[in-house]
Order: structure tokens, then C-alpha cells, then sequence
């Protein structure tokens, strides 16, 4: 998959099949769209490319900085690999960019730039300036300047709201084993390993402490989950702490992962933590002898899981 971090980055003197969004998730909605546009580019003898943005249009338009995403926009990369796509397109969303009228989008971008032969497109889309074009005008510009338009079903479009729905819902909730059915995939993400006050290895039970520099990104709700790491070209099992270790006051909300059999230095190396399941709510315990006794508890739950 060729990367472009610009429209204006992106030549082709081929056939382009296309599609639009912010496919947050890269989730199993996403991938049925995305497989009938690979498939199309195959039967036309085209190739495939996805059209994407960032910052996320709400970020932009309506000032929401509070947006909570489940992907970082290295993370969507690597999903949107796996599917055999051969063109992604990253545009920086900001005003200039938003100011485009819809037939500005489709003469500039579409058809001088990526070459269009077909677009495949949901059927509430609505794009140009004030977003006042909809799939109706894209038809009559399909048939002014030689596209085709594929309408995505609005029973389609429905399945990937309501996953994306789901999955941010189950994710709040800690329900991490139906989000990961909504996504197709093991939920994820990736830090730098930093100090963090050393009371894990004071009880036995070290942790890499996990600073995630994207604010944006959606964490699931507090408490101890089971999670998967490769390090150093290994698989290793972990646990893992969400919160804000209420049994030591004052703790700051911290990522904690204590990985098991595995011993090496991981200060300033940059992780990827893959999680599978939960184990409980975060709690407060009396002292720290009831703390280690739970926590030998999650480690044979965790080691019960992988066996």
C-alpha cells in the first residue's frame, strides 16, 4: 500500500477506484466496504484508493477537542494495510480544505488528480462546502465528467453507525471482548515506556509504565485487563492496571502492564499492547497484603486464559 500524506502528493497515470471516511476503527462494517472496493478495482482493472483525513473533520469544524478516536492515525494505517488496499491518501482536514465546493472536490480531486473511474460512496454522504452535496449530486457529476457511482445501502451504513456506536459504548464499559468482535480485531495501542513510581516491582510485580503521546485516543474504562505485547520478536502475556491505583492516594491515572516471564529493559521503547479480556474493577484494598493476594489471583486468571 502506497502512503500520501497530501492530495497533491498523489500521481497516477492508472484507473482509480474510491472511497471517503474517517473509518474510525477499521472495524468489520469498514471492511465490507472496503473489500467491495478492492474487489471493484480488480474487476475494472483499476486500483484501489482511500481517501482519509486528519485532523478528524469534527476536530476542525465544530472545535471538538474533546473527541474521543479508537484509532491514532498510525494505527489506521496499519489496519487499513492488512486489507490489500493499494492507495491511501491522508489530507490534512482544515478550513481551506472544507471550503472546497462540491464541484471544486469533484473536478480538482477526483477527476485531475486521482483519475477516477468509480466512486463507492454511503448513501446519507454529503460533501463540498457546508456539506450541501449529497450522492444525487455526485450521480450528475459521475455522468459529467465519466465515473461511476456505487451507492453504499443504507442498511450498510446503519451496521457500520451502530458498530462504531457499539464498540465506543463497550469500550466505556469495559467490555473489551465485544468490542473486539465489533472490530474484527484485537483492540490496541502503542506508548513509550516511561518511570513511573516503582510500586509494582515493590510487590512483586513489575510494570512497564505506558505514556500514550495522542490524547485523542479511546482507552477503555478502568480497571485490570489481559493483554499481548511482542517483545524483542517474542509474544508475551501480560495484565494490565487502567486507573488511578486507588489503594495508594494520590496516584495519578496511569497504563500499567506487568508482562509475565519476561525480564528486560523497556524504558523509552515505544510498545504495542494488544487487549484480549477483562478481569475486574479497579479496587481499593485495606493494605497492601490483600493487594498482592488479589493480584496473584489476576495472575492465574491471566495464565488460566492463555492455557
Amino acid at each position: 500500500m502506497k502512503i500520501y500524506s497530501s492530495i497533491s502528493e498523489f500521481k497516477t497515470n492508472k484507473r482509480i477506484v474510491a472511497t471517503l471516511g474517517t473509518f474510525d476503527g477499521v472495524h468489520v462494517g469498514h471492511q465490507m466496504i472496503l473489500k467491495k472496493l478492492t474487489d471493484a478495482a480488480k474487476q475494472m482493472n483499476a486500483e484501489s484508493l482511500v481517501l482519509t483525513f486528519f485532523p478528524h473533520p469534527r476536530m476542525v469544524l465544530k472545535q471538538d477537542h474533546g473527541i474521543q478516536l479508537l484509532n491514532t492515525l498510525d494505527e489506521k494505517k496499519e489496519l487499513l494495510e492488512q486489507l490489500g488496499l493499494d492507495n491511501l491518501v491522508i489530507q490534512k482536514f482544515d478550513m481551506d480544505f472544507a471550503n472546497l465546493t462540491a464541484e471544486e472536490f469533484v473536478k480538482k480531486v477526483l477527476v485531475d488528480t486521482f483519475n477516477i473511474s468509480k466512486i463507492i460512496i454511503g448513501y446519507d454522504h454529503r460533501f463540498g462546502k457546508n456539506r450541501t452535496a449529497d450522492i444525487n449530486d455526485l450521480r450528475n457529476f459521475g455522468k459529467q465528467y465519466g465515473f461511476e457511482v456505487e451507492e453504499i445501502s443504507a442498511q450498510e451504513i446503519d451496521h457500520v453507525s451502530i458498530s462504531s456506536t457499539k464498540i465506543r459504548t463497550a469500550l466505556e464499559e469495559g467490555n473489551i471482548k465485544k468490542a473486539n468482535e465489533f472490530l474484527g480485531h484485537n483492540y490496541f495501542f502503542s506508548g513509550i515506556v516511561v518511570h513511573g513510581k516503582k510500586l509494582g516491582k515493590k510487590l512483586g510485580f513489575p510494570t512497564a509504565n505506558i505514556k500514550i503521546e495522542e490524547t485523542y485516543k479511546l482507552i477503555p474504562k478502568n480497571g485490570i485487563y489481559i493483554v499481548e505485547s511482542e517483545l524483542d520478536g517474542q509474544k508475551v502475556k501480560g495484565m494490565m492496571s487502567v486507573g488511578i491505583n486507588p489503594t495508594f492516594e494520590g496516584h495519578p491515572y496511569s497504563i500499567e502492564v506487568n508482562y509475565l516471564d519476561w525480564e528486560g529493559d523497556l524504558y523509552g521503547k515505544t510498545i504495542k499492547v494488544s487487549i484480549l479480556d477483562r478481569i475486574r474493577e479497579e479496587i481499593k484494598f485495606d493494605n497492601l497484603e490483600d493487594l498482592v493476594s488479589r493480584l496473584k489471583q489476576d495472575e492465574i486468571i491471566t495464565r488460566k486464559y492463555f492455557s
